[in-house]
């Protein structure tokens, strides 16, 4: 059929809807060359006419036409309305699979609105003769087979990003001329509850846009008040009837005064579609807009709401959907009786038994209670709000599918509670529900009540939802589901960002239920899990920095394990906080008795450990390792200076030459300082002034140095509030004194960064200083170095180490990764003590070192360990040490060679002897040099380091006897094993 046939057949046509509308698709098909339904899904299982008629329990058809994947497709006779068509798809959206077209025809009109997820939609309307046009009937060929060519370029994510961006330029301007935060927080958000609401038909068209193009800022407050007043009460505005709004949102109108450039940017504002933005999104985006202490996280990312949902679905689709799929097949066995039945009481029995399971499972969800305790401006109920919504309009059309009356929506935002100590949260928040609960009533072809528009929103309570006013602890509503992103402050911030009198009241209060120095969020995973315990909730889903899983704060999720359960996990999830991308765990938990399977990462597990780590046989609880006697000792936190004790390299060389009265030399008290980003990255060639445990006095001998001290940390330590740092104002904040013991005779250790993307161990020349984020292990054997640099110790110290909130990366912890972990039999790092000469052979080629003390110096090819009376070098054990030595220091080897070429590096003796050389690029390797970084040696991961690797777990494996390509899993398995066998033993 060509396009001036199609137009002569149906330019004329009267036929009511019925009559017309398949004949009218399959010409449509023959004008597009596109197969009918019938020739291209005999069956009708994924393209058909009269979709819903297949479902169970039958049903009269929901859609005309239904393509999955690409449109649900409704007809109307002509004249009728077609948004009336609209809604009635918009209602069917679930058993239509979500189709991301929806389009409507009456004969005259095809129009096409898109529903992608995330997107602005669009409305594409084509008349009759508009088909006769290529470019009209190509659009609609891309409707049968590539709608994803109809998708809309701008995201709902992009424009909400950019209306909050708007305000919040204006929230700024008026915050600077000096108007109280709280009254431009509430004027704002009147303003735009009115720039939706003439977007979504809740007031007449562009009527706010139109107040705005027309006034002046002398005369723009007494329009907007005027408006307001109306929008409170209803009534008439303008020759316009206003609906009565109400909500408590115009209970105050007092509009604040403007400027042109304000003005100018509301008029802006209202060139936007209000009705597109996602509620979750702009709430957080806009608070960072109000709210002063937030203004530069304005331009930051938001956590998407596919991410929340991790913690709604177990908590609240899950479970609720669980109870109608047992309800379902209750209504369709009472309904299969009344079909059966032939007496008409009997029959209405039956239906009225069916109608009653139906009833109760509504009344069920209206009953459900959600609280966030922490909720911001809303994010959690908002989601939460709309999957109730959901679960409810699901349950309708499968009961409707099933052969009962559909009911219109009941729940709603009365649904919810929140407590939030922010006010502009706070305010938020109940907006966000509001536009929350009027988009999803528009969206799904619902109707709203008109007296009130909005239900008035109590249940956001502004207060601590931790501690009362007067210190005792405070109290949650009731509700079946808590959930929430309670606010991130670690232990060392809390005092900065809450005060003292603050933190000390609160942690007495939760003395004995949460350790002393846990995160603040640790706090609700307690309150939560207290009220599961006493039957105040059912199940809690909250968001926690994945620090959670570590020792100081890991006991209030045994807490959980000990009156309940964590049901479902995800351990190590993206986040955004503040701004700032974060890693974190998401923790669902209930009172142990709601028969879910457990999920850890989306894999169902036998068991989630309190670390956030699979039990049985999918992984080891490395949570009850428990320190070995052989380990202890061997590992400390690097110098904590606190205070400005680090100079440049330049100051300390000059230093370095000058005399002191008592002849001894700077070098005494002046060593080279290392940190993370020295070893990982680029060494920033920094010193450090280091007085050890000397008295005052003796210091003071240190000329230089010591009046650089004078100078500048004296008058800082002096007011330290910690008395022994006041009192030793010339000592580094900790002294480490069992380090500096383990060195004394070393000339060399081994040091790892606290917290890094890659578990690397290197060396360190004895002269060289620790920075407290490095862990130093006291050691000088290849050995050691290499059974710490395989990947059993590497993957034991990433599992029981845990990772840190931002940049997600591992962290090596001396207690939980070092300590106890299981070195190969007669490999423990233990007895440092010299072998003498004649107790152990000077084997040549052994490629380690052994310090000996008469000869105050290393000499090579000696045992590091004093060991059973082994004199055969050929014995095992002595094989072990020396092929891990050689592979160990093999490694090393081609790593040093790697990162500093011998032709892009000159070395260069510093300007005293008894320090390591200085390692100075040639001219011209500038540039090389500072891509030449142990991270990215490890992010490029080449073939040879492989294989070095490779070698080195091969000797670490025979050392243990267990065979080299373990699985991870089994491999820990066996670590936790051996560690709670020694304990035993």
């Amino acid at each position: 059929m060509d396009p001036h046939q199609f137009l002569a057949k149906w330019r004329h046509a009267t036929l009511k809807e019925r009559s017309a509308a398949q004949e009218h698709f399959v010409d449509l098909c023959r004008l597009l060359r596109e197969p009918t339904p019938a020739e291209a899904d005999p069956q009708g299982q994924w393209y058909c006419f009269e979709k819903g008629a297949q479902k169970a329990g039958g049903g009269g058809g929901w859609a005309d036409v239904w393509k999955r994947g690409c449109f649900g497709w409704e007809y109307k006779s002509k004249g009728k309305d077609l948004q009336t068509a609209f809604k009635q798809l918009q209602l069917y959206t679930p058993a239509l699979e979500y189709p991301p077209l929806l389009i409507v025809c009456d004969l005259e009109r095809i129009v096409v609105h898109t529903a992608f997820t995330g997107t602005v939609p669009e409305v594409h309307v084509l008349p009759l003769d508009a088909l006769a046009e290529p470019r009209s009937r190509q659009l609609l060929k891309w409707a049968f087979t590539e709608p994803e060519r109809l998708r809309p370029g701008r995201t709902r994510a992009q424009v909400t990003a950019e209306a909050a961006g708007t305000l919040a330029e204006l929230a700024s301007a008026l915050r600077a001329r000096g108007h109280p935060s709280l009254a431009v927080a509430h004027f704002l958000t009147q303003c735009l509850f009115c720039l939706f609401a003439e977007d979504v038909g809740l007031l007449p068209a562009h009527l706010f846009e139109r107040i705005l193009e027309k006034s002046r800022p002398d005369n723009l407050g007494a329009r907007l008040g005027e408006l307001f007043r109306t929008m409170r009460d209803g009534g008439e505005f303008l020759l316009e009837d206003i609906a009565h709004f109400n909500g408590g949102l115009f209970a105050a109108v007092d509009p604040l005064p403007l400027q042109d450039p304000d003005l100018q940017t509301l008029r802006a504002a209202a060139r936007l579609d209000w009705s597109a933005i996602e509620p979750a999104i702009f709430g957080t985006l806009f608070e960072r807009g109000l709210d002063p202490a937030k203004r530069s996280q304005l331009g930051a990312h938001y956590t998407d709401p596919d991410t929340i949902r991790r913690l709604i679905d177990p908590t609240i689709t899950a479970p609720l959907r669980a109870e109608w799929d047992a309800i379902k097949p209750r209504i369709a066995a009472a309904l299969a009786k009344a079909d059966a039945a032939r007496a008409p009481a009997t029959r209405r029995k039956h239906q009225l038994v069916a109608e009653a399971h139906f009833q109760t499972h509504l009344e069920r969800l209206r009953q459900v209670r959600v609280l966030d305790p922490a909720c911001g401006s809303g994010n959690f109920l908002y989601l939460a709000l709309h999957t109730l919504h959901d679960l409810e309009h699901q349950a309708n059309l499968e009961a409707e599918a099933l052969g009962l009356e559909r009911h219109l929506p009941q729940v709603g935002p009365g649904n919810l509670r929140g407590i939030e100590l922010n006010p502009y949260a706070a305010e938020l928040a109940r907006l966000t529900l509001w536009i929350g609960e009027i988009q999803w009533m528009l969206g799904h072809g619902h109707g709203l009540p008109m007296k009130p528009v909005l239900q008035p929103i109590e249940a956001i309570e502004e207060r601590d939802a931790l501690l009362n006013p007067d210190g005792t602890e405070a109290e949650w509503p009731e509700a079946e589901v808590i959930v929430g992103n309670p606010p991130f402050l670690g232990d060392k911030k809390m005092r900065a960002e809450l005060g003292d009198e603050y933190v000390t009241r609160l942690r007495g209060r939760y003395r004995g239920r949460v350790p002393g120095g846990a995160d603040l969020v640790c706090y609700w995973f307690e309150k939560a899990r207290a009220q599961i315990e006493q039957g105040q909730a059912k199940r809690a889903g909250l968001v926690a920095t994945n620090s959670i899983r570590q020792k100081r704060n890991r006991p209030v999720l045994e807490r959980i394990g000990e009156t309940g359960k964590i049901y479902e996990a995800w351990s190590d999830n993206a986040w955004v906080n503040e701004g700032a991308a974060v890693r974190v765990s998401l923790v669902a938990f209930c009172d142990g008795t709601n028969g879910m399977d457990k999920k850890l990462d989306g894999k169902v597990v036998s068991e989630i450990h309190p670390d956030l780590t699979p039990g049985g046989e999918e992984g080891a609880d490395l949570t009850t390792a428990q320190p070995l006697p052989e380990n202890n000792g061997c590992s400390f936190f690097g110098l904590c200076l606190a205070g400005a004790f680090d100079v440049p390299g330049d100051l300390a060389r000059t230093w370095l030459q000058q005399p002191n009265p008592h002849g001894k030399p700077n070098s005494e008290v002046l060593r080279p300082l290392r940190n993370g980003n020295d070893l990982l990255k680029t060494s920033k060639d920094r010193w450090v002034i280091d007085f050890a445990l000397m008295e005052e006095s003796e210091a003071a001998l240190y000329e230089a140095p010591f009046q650089y001290v004078v100078r500048h940390i004296k008058p800082i330590r002096l007011k330290n509030n910690r008395k022994a740092r006041a009192d030793k104002w010339w000592r580094h904040g900790e002294a480490r004194p069992g380090m500096r013991k383990a060195m004394a005779q070393a000339i060399r250790y081994i040091a790892t960064v606290e917290t890094a993307k890659h578990r690397l161990f290197v060396w360190l020349p004895v002269r060289v200083a620790p920075e407290h984020n490095l862990i130093v292990i006291p050691r000088a054997d290849d050995t050691t170095f290499g059974l710490l640099s395989s990947r059993f110790h590497g993957l034991w110290a990433t599992a029981a180490g845990g990772r840190l909130g931002y940049g997600n990366d591992p962290r090596y912890n001396s207690t939980r990764c070092f300590q106890p972990f299981p070195f190969p039999e007669g490999c423990t790092p233990t007895d440092t003590r010299p072998i003498a000469p004649d107790e152990a052979g000077d084997w040549a080629g052994v490629p380690f070192v052994q310090w000996d003390p008469d000869q105050q110096a290393l000499v090579p090819g000696r045992l590091p360990y004093r060991l059973p009376p082994l004199r055969d070098p050929d014995a095992p054990i002595v094989r072990h040490w020396v092929a891990i030595a050689r592979a160990a220091a093999r490694l090393n080897e081609l790593r040093e060679a790697w990162l500093h070429p011998p032709e892009w590096v000159e070395r260069v003796p510093e300007v005293v002897p008894g320090y390591p050389d200085r390692l100075l690029p040639k001219p011209g390797h500038e540039a090389d040099l500072k891509k030449r970084t142990l991270t990215n040696l490890y992010n490029q991961r080449p073939a040879w380091l492989a294989t070095a690797h490779r070698a080195l777990d091969e000797a670490v494996a025979a050392a243990y006897g267990w065979p080299a390509d373990l699985e991870d899993a089994d491999l820990l398995r066996r670590l936790l094993a051996l560690n709670q066998a020694r304990v035993a033993g």
